[in-house]
């Protein structure tokens, strides 16, 4: 098996943009700069991968407290509602919900600017979440879930 080459080469602080401007680093320092590279990349990696929804943690109250519906978004604008996999706009989009979609509030973040939702496509369903769950954990369950902001949702029970 043959050795894997790091990249050595670094500019000197001060000097000018050409190619002859660089010097050579040892062995270890290129591991340290390639090592700082690499928890910098997976950190932001991690940020985007999503934070959990959790659900429950109250042996007297339902798994998500309160149930809301989706209001107020305009026609002219977007027309929905962006469901992400955090809270937050850095994180990725999973769904799309639109004005009138039922919602279980399960979690928030930011100060309550963002909701942890869970949601069924189909009116029937209550997505195990309507019950006491005395243990906190991530949802994973029969509905979709997801993060959305919080002023485009309306408390209608809970």
């Amino acid at each position: 098996m043959g050795r894997i080459q790091l990249p050595q080469l670094t500019r000197r602080h001060g000097e000018g943009r050409g190619p002859d401007h660089f010097h050579v680093l040892g062995p270890r320092r290129s591991i340290a700069v390639l090592l700082a590279v690499l928890c910098v990349s997976s950190n932001v990696a991690s940020a985007y991968a999503g934070a959990p929804l959790r659900v429950g943690g109250g042996a007297e109250i339902d798994a998500c407290g309160a149930v809301g519906r989706v209001a107020g978004l305009r026609a002219g604008g977007d027309g929905f509602l962006a469901v992400r996999k955090g809270p937050g706009k850095n994180f990725d989009l999973v769904d799309k919900i639109f004005n009138g979609q039922v919602v279980f509030m399960c979690d928030s973040a930011k100060n309550g600017a963002w909701l942890g939702i869970v949601y069924s496509t189909s009116e029937e369903s209550d997505c195990d979440v309507t019950s006491p769950l005395a243990d906190a954990r991530a949802y994973m369950d029969v509905c979709k879930s997801g993060w959305v902001r919080a002023s485009w949702v309306k408390l209608i029970a809970g």
